[in-house]
Parts: C-alpha cells; structure tokens; sequence
C-alpha cells in the first residue's frame, strides 16, 4: 500500500478550509440589485481551480466535496445536490481542458463555470421542470464573467504560492 504523504493531507485541508470561508463569504454577501437569484461569483472554485492546478485531481475532488458537504449542512439537501452535481462537472471540465486542451486559466475558468451551471441546471430540471432550461442562457452569459473573475484570482494567487515551494507542482 502506498504510503500517504502528510503534507499533501495537510494542504488539501488547508485549500479545503480556504474553500469553505470563500463560500461562507459569499453566503453572507447581500444581493445586488443587478444579479438575478440564484447567480453567485463562484469564489470557493478558486480554491478547486487552485487545488486542480497546484495539487492533483484526487485533492480537488478532496475540496470539491468538502465544499459540497458544506453546502448541505448550511443550507439543505437541494444545496448539497446543486453543489455536488455543478463541482463534479466543473471539476472533470477543468481537469480535461488543463491536461489535455492546454487552454489559459480563463478558458478553464469559463469552461468551469459553465458546467457548474450546467450540472446546477439538470439537478433544478430533475427537482422541477423543463422551464429551468430558460434560465440557463442567462446563466451560461454569467459564466463568461464568473469564470473570468475565478481565473484571474489563481493566475495573481499561484505563481506566488509555488514559490514558496509547497505544492506538487
């Protein structure tokens, strides 16, 4: 059996813990006049678009259903399953675009921020009807800013953390 390294537990925690203030930001933020319901920046998936660049795949899922747990102990099961379903598309996008399309940070980003809506778009279908599919188009323009704004964050935040030698990368 493989032996477990210490240290990659510890910043997968760490990127975890980073995770879930981001999101507990964000739920605490008040609505802007300008955002429809349901529009959220997406400010924990810098912790996961971090966690999938610096660290590996199995640690950015470690965050993604960290973030997903969370979810559902702050604000229900339907949470829960919109998060899941959204963090493990975007999570598997990310992961593709990074590996093998060799796209920048911002077409990882947008592409993560789409699926994330995608995957929230089927589990609300699956909840209620096929009326939520409107909403998608308007979602889908939001995750061209989103996904942009995520981007940017881990483009100005990783260099810095991998000079300090901590990461796998």
């Amino acid at each position: 059996m493989k032996k477990i390294n210490t240290l990659k537990i510890t910043q997968t925690a760490l990127i975890s813990a980073v995770a879930l203030v981001l999101s507990y930001i964000e739920m605490i933020l008040p609505d802007m006049p300008f955002v429809l319901p349901g529009m959220k920046l997406g400010l924990s998936n810098i912790a996961t678009m971090f966690a999938l660049s610096a660290m590996s795949f199995p640690s950015a899922l470690v965050v993604c259903l960290t973030k997903s747990l969370f979810a559902l102990l702050m604000r229900g099961f339907t949470a829960f399953l919109m998060s899941l379903s959204g963090g493990i598309l975007s999570l598997f996008v990310m992961y593709f675009l990074l590996r093998f399309k060799r796209v920048g940070f911002i077409g990882v980003g947008v592409g993560g921020a789409f699926c994330h809506n995608l995957g929230q778009i089927l589990v609300a279908f699956i909840l209620t009807d096929s009326t939520v599919f409107a909403y998608f188009s308007v979602l889908g323009l939001a995750s061209i800013i989103t996904g942009t704004v995520t981007a940017l964050a881990v483009f100005i935040i990783l260099p810095k953390v991998l000079s300090l030698g901590l990461s796998e990368s």
